[in-house]
């Protein structure tokens, strides 16, 4: 029995030591620029040994209004483990992220007759009016 405590007592031991870290080779960065302006405009490039390549440029648009907001343009594109260059442009601005690429996926066409639908129902008053009567909205005038 004592023999049992002493081995498992060693096994816990050697599963507790630290493993040892396995460690790769550093990628350089071949080409870097990176300017930004007061104003908030920026751009930046870079290039690694491995094939990476990013370009992104940024602005503010309506500065010093309730509307402030960044306008990024940029793209990045990689070799991927499966050995096939893949590209991503994207756009990210006041009416949120956009990224497009043929590896990306896209949703499938709306149908015709849902996208029929669609556009009646947004002809059609908001049913969500706040419980409120709003004669403007259903075409008598207050009548």
């Amino acid at each position: 029995m004592m023999m049992l405590v002493v081995l498992s007592a060693l096994v816990a031991v050697a599963l507790a030591a630290p493993q040892q870290q396995s460690y790769t080779t550093p990628i350089p960065i071949i080409r870097l620029q990176n300017d930004a302006s007061p104003d908030g405009t920026y751009q930046f490039s870079y290039e690694t040994g491995n094939g990476i390549v990013a370009q992104e440029q940024g602005q503010l648009k309506n500065v010093g209004t309730q509307d402030e907001a960044n306008s990024v343009v940029g793209s990045f594109s990689y070799t991927g483990p499966d050995s096939v260059q893949y590209s991503v442009q994207y756009t990210a601005d006041d009416n949120g992220f956009l990224a497009q690429g043929v590896h990306l996926p896209t949703p499938p066409p709306i149908p015709a007759e849902l996208a029929k639908a669609l556009e009646a129902a947004a002809r059609l008053p908001d049913p969500n009016d706040g419980g409120q009567y709003q004669p403007n909205l259903y075409g008598n005038n207050g009548r």
